[in-house]
């Protein structure tokens, strides 16, 4: 016998599951083929790459101690990036339906990524003002998931995560938000999910918490239960870092300037880049390793675009870099200097998981070199 395992989950109603679009849980190839056309055609003759999917689940739970539970979940997501000698440019949803994937306005922003990559320079390492588009903060939100409000590394004292303690900036709520997409109502263990909020205005709230960890916590489980939780721990895969309740309007092209002009594709964006006056603009983070789990510092690479921001304005294109850097610092209070308006949705590898969240300006991202070192 396991003494950890608190047993079955008991027979108690699930929530109510939210609403499917039958269309997209009904999509047809070519329905997904015409936003790659599309998709490409916006590219203007780039190379391009990348996919556009659609995912259905009809999922029922039963066990042996009379508990039972059924949902249905769909998601349509895109990802594709456009390339111009070397350079490219990324854009990527992820949506509750196909109908609102625009694979035109992905591929126009891609390509105008792409563009404005081109003719890379060198920058020494160092501490810089950043500001992280929502394809790089997807990056920080899955890795603050993984390491941070996962209640068996919260038990194994493996986590940074102090419930109660101001941890962040008083900007920064991260809510893990199931049923606030197309979402099953219930995780592996049959547990109904919900709205969960891990850090509100700063301060840290909860971890999430399967049977076996709210066990040993002496707690609830919060319905984050996975397959192989007994090894992975249970996870956020939902979460949402709420966007600034008024963000400033700005103009996209005013943030720009000569050969750089494309880098910013958003109003969001070129409001936050307005205020830099020296820092970088970073599309995208990858291959990021934990060096550390207690303190989340990572190591990994900037991709799909960095260019330099003088006094506002994106001047030019950067070779990427790498960078060691400790998630919950760069976080921290009084780090987080801006947030958009209007958080954009990213794809996961896996369907059903997403990250979500606006761009960020932070006050200091620490890179230590260059891509090859």
């Amino acid at each position: 016998p396991d003494p950890a395992w608190p047993g079955l989950a008991p027979p108690v109603p699930a929530p109510a599951a939210p609403p499917v679009d039958e269309a997209t849980a009904h999509a047809e190839p070519d329905q997904r083929a015409d936003r790659v056309r599309a998709f490409v055609a916006a590219a203007g003759g780039l190379t391009t790459a990348g996919y556009c999917r659609t995912a259905y689940r009809s999922s029922a739970f039963a066990n042996s101690a009379g508990h039972t539970a059924h949902g249905r979940s769909v998601e349509a997501a895109m990802d594709g990036i456009a390339r111009r000698d070397g350079a490219d440019g990324v854009a990527r949803r992820c949506a509750d339906r196909l109908s609102d994937l625009d694979g035109a306005e992905l591929g126009a922003h891609a390509a105008a990524k792409a563009h404005a990559a081109a003719d890379p320079v060198e920058l020494p390492p160092g501490r810089y003002e950043v500001v992280f588009e929502p394809a790089a903060v997807a990056d920080l939100l899955q890795n603050l998931s993984w390491y941070g409000f996962n209640g068996k590394r919260y038990a194994e004292r493996q986590s940074f995560a102090e419930p109660g303690a101001d941890q962040f900036d008083r900007s920064v709520t991260l809510v893990d938000d199931p049923l606030g997409a197309s979402g099953l109502p219930f995780d592996a263990e049959g547990t109904g999910r919900r709205a969960l909020t891990l850090v509100e205005s700063g301060t840290t709230r909860a971890v999430a918490h399967d049977r076996r960890t709210a066990g040993e916590a002496g707690a609830e489980s919060t319905g984050h239960a996975v397959a192989g939780g007994a090894t992975w721990g249970p996870m956020a895969r939902n979460l949402r870092l709420s966007g600034a309740v008024a963000g400033p309007a700005s103009a996209v092209g005013r943030s720009t300037t000569g050969a750089a002009a494309g880098a910013v594709v958003d109003a969001d964006t070129a409001a936050l880049v307005a205020g830099v006056r020296r820092g970088l603009l970073v599309t995208d983070l990858w291959y990021t390793r934990v060096l550390d789990p207690k303190s989340l510092v990572v190591t990994g690479l900037t991709r799909n675009g960095v260019w330099l921001v003088e006094d506002g304005t994106v001047v030019r294109a950067v070779r990427d870099l790498r960078f060691t850097e400790s998630y919950p610092r760069a976080l921290g209070p009084g780090a987080v200097l801006g947030l958009g308006g209007r958080p954009v949705r990213q794809p996961d590898r896996v369907d059903g998981v997403w990250w979500e969240a606006p761009p960020v300006r932070l006050a200091s991202w620490h890179f230590t070199g260059g891509a090859s070192g």
